[in-house]
């Protein structure tokens, strides 16, 4: 797996995963969701660094003008709910992207054991296509490799690139044993830790609770 962590040089990127972290601005679940999907733009602008591009000539009121624009099929896939944010920034810059959505819960056996749950799919045909899987949460890595193997009933992508905000070393280290060799991750910020409970420390907390309120 290449593993791009954005953070690693300094951008305007520091200052939205600084805001998404913030327990003061976090209060604005608006900034909050606003921020994720200026994060999605940021991977979706490094990604496209990577994507195979063809010349076409386009045709100006004075000319024409030969311009090289990516060729990639891409399906779009987010993990709900915390993935919609994340999808919309990504889906800013990929607008002729299709679009798949899967839902992934952990549903808890103790207090600090969980199994990830995925009851919904939502998707077009993956064969040859360039997947973006999208979770802006890489915690224990869990979720995202439950998602891609549900996702294989679907077809073999022709690549694959993974999108998530902020993620645990351990939970890189995880998944790379679940996804193809020349699998990309794009990750805005990278934490050392997880708790006892699998949560990224000091991470940001609950990503889709922060967005769109506390669920029961």
């Amino acid at each position: 797996m290449i593993v791009n962590i954005l953070d690693a040089k300094k951008s305007i990127l520091n200052k939205f995963i600084s805001e998404i972290r913030d327990v003061t601005v976090q209060k604005d679940s608006m900034r909050f969701r606003r921020n994720i999907g200026r994060i999605g733009e940021i991977i979706s602008y490094e990604l496209s660094k990577s994507l195979v591009f063809e010349n076409n000539a386009v045709t100006t009121p004075l000319g024409t003008k030969i311009v090289a624009t990516p060729k990639n099929d891409i399906v779009l896939c987010s993990i709900l709910r915390a993935g919609l944010p994340l999808h919309e920034g990504l889906l800013n810059y990929f607008d002729d992207a299709e679009n798949g959505f899967i839902s992934a819960y952990r549903k808890h056996i103790s207090e600090t054991e969980f199994e990830i749950k995925v009851e919904y799919f939502a998707s077009p045909n993956l064969d040859n296509k360039t997947l973006i899987l999208a979770d802006p949460m890489l915690a224990t890595g869990r979720s995202i490799t439950a998602v891609y193997e549900g996702l294989k009933k679907h077809g073999i992508p022709k690549e694959i690139h993974l999108a998530c905000v902020i993620g645990s070393t351990e939970g890189i280290e995880y998944i790379k044993d679940y996804f193809p060799e020349n699998t990309k991750l794009w990750i805005g910020t990278v934490d050392e830790k997880l708790n006892d409970h699998g949560y990224i420390v000091p991470g940001l907390g609950d990503a889709g609770d922060l967005a769109y309120g506390v669920k029961l």
